[in-house]
């Protein structure tokens, strides 16, 4: 079987009787494709005036304008690039780190243990949003990849501590030991035998990162510390908070941004709790419940006849 059709194979059996994760999808994929096609949904620039001070949605304007006359139905596209890339790239930052202390810290055992569980608990000992705040505030305004690196630089501990549990629990399996029998290389064995058997904890907490970042980028830039010349969703609030938009009744300047960011946030969570349903037996329901038990039959069956 090939690649190609273990992916695809994958990817049926994941959304076969998973409406939440459907769904999620659905959102996550229609912001971002619209996101990335910006240049072609709309001809105006996100940092020029194109129009009056807070005008009203219209024709021309689909979301209204900003205080500063700008488009922001325009600043909604390109901003969800930035926010988007900067949660993304946290959360590839974040799983990195995470996957790679515990995977060696629960496989290798002994001082290699003690040493990096010290170190993932010292980091959970920091409350992460007042961390964030600080972090932001002392290094001033700071731009999306700097927000990236903070994100992803102090979001991982808690993940660590979830691989290594899992890892703990699969370094004494029967194929864990035949393989390290056989002499493979220690490499070899995390990279091909352990790690395959935590994707869906990988892909929960790449999603659920993700997630975070983006409500925490968006609160970091709310609150100014941010880089204000750069357009994102986070950005964008901040402005429409600066400008007023709620005192004189431009509710589309903070209401539209505040919309994305809902909707990307619920799409995610719906896939994060699509992942949790697969990896945990526990919170399956309705037909996809009914799915994994004719499935888990079908195992047991087999086993039983061999």
């Amino acid at each position: 079987m090939t690649f190609a059709k273990r992916f695809f194979g994958g990817l049926v059996k994941f959304y076969r009787g998973n409406p939440a994760g459907i769904i999620g999808t659905m959102i996550v994929a229609l912001i971002l494709c619209a996101c990335l096609a910006a240049p072609v949904l709309t001809d105006n620039d996100p940092n020029k005036r194109v129009a009056r001070g807070h005008q009203p949605p219209s024709a021309e304007l689909p979301f209204g304008s900003t205080r500063a006359g700008k488009d922001v139905y325009t600043q909604v596209l390109y901003g969800g690039r930035v926010s988007l890339l900067v949660a993304f790239s946290a959360a590839t930052i974040t799983t990195v780190i995470a996957l790679s202390i515990g995977v060696t810290s629960g496989y290798f055992g002994g001082r290699i243990d003690e040493v990096m569980m010290a170190i993932t608990n010292v980091m959970l000992v920091f409350p992460q949003l007042p961390l964030l705040i600080i972090l932001a505030a002392f290094l001033g305004q700071v731009g999306p990849f700097v927000i990236a690196l903070i994100l992803g630089l102090t979001s991982w501990p808690w993940g660590a501590r979830v691989m290594r549990s899992q890892t703990l629990a699969i370094r004494n399996k029967q194929f864990i030991t035949a393989a390290e029998v056989m002499g493979e290389a220690k490499w070899r064995i995390i990279v091909v035998e352990i790690i395959p058997n935590l994707v869906s904890l990988v892909a929960g907490m790449f999603v659920g990162t993700a997630l975070y970042a983006i409500g925490a980028q968006a609160g970091l830039e709310f609150l100014g510390l941010g880089d204000p010349t750069v357009v994102s969703w986070g950005t964008m609030l901040y402005w429409a908070q600066s400008s007023a938009a709620f005192f004189v009744g431009a509710w589309w300047d903070f209401v539209v941004p505040g919309t994305v960011i809902a909707l990307m946030g619920g799409g995610l969570a719906l896939i994060n709790i699509s992942i949790d349903q697969i990896s945990n037996p526990k919170l399956r329901t309705g037909r996809y419940l009914r799915i994994w038990r004719q499935l888990k039959a079908q195992v047991d069956a087999k086993r039983s006849q061999s």
